[in-house]
């Protein structure tokens, strides 16, 4: 459990999460902010997302920590500039597109993230095919 110093830390990491790494792209910030096997899992989704939307934003629109967990809700932007989920770019933007993650926090790191993305909204938005939404099998065609 996650003392109320700790929570603030918690959410520190989201922070830097959305900031230095999503808004920013330095992916190199993973390796603090996250577990080891995390940061990899992490890179691997993350890297082609950026590939396909190099301008992609993620914006906080609600940070709560208790215990050991952070919540966030975010709301993301990004031009569909490179393949993604097998269809070509198409040059058009997806804007406020809403995702809830949870992350556990140990030891002062993400050890563990869950999340829900509106990958529906986002396939609409780029008037992509209604099967763009269907659950992926490899976490890297995020």
């Amino acid at each position: 459990m996650l003392s109320g110093a700790d929570t603030t830390v918690g959410k520190q990491l989201v922070r830097r999460l959305v900031d230095e790494v999503v808004n920013a792209g330095d992916l190199q910030v993973l390796e603090e902010i996250y577990t080891e096997p995390m940061a990899r899992a992490a890179a691997r989704r993350i890297e082609p997302f950026r590939r396909s939307f190099p301008d992609f934003r993620m914006e906080i629109v609600q940070l709560v920590a208790e215990d050991d967990t952070v919540v966030a809700r975010f709301r993301c932007s990004g031009t569909h500039l490179g393949e993604w989920r097998g269809h070509a770019p198409t040059g058009r933007r997806f804007e406020r597109i809403d995702e809830v993650y949870f992350f556990e926090i140990r030891d002062g790191r993400m050890a563990r993230a869950w999340g829900l993305e509106d990958t529906l909204a986002r396939g609409r938005q780029l008037r992509l095919p209604e099967d763009t939404a269907k659950p992926l099998t490899n976490p890297s065609d995020r």
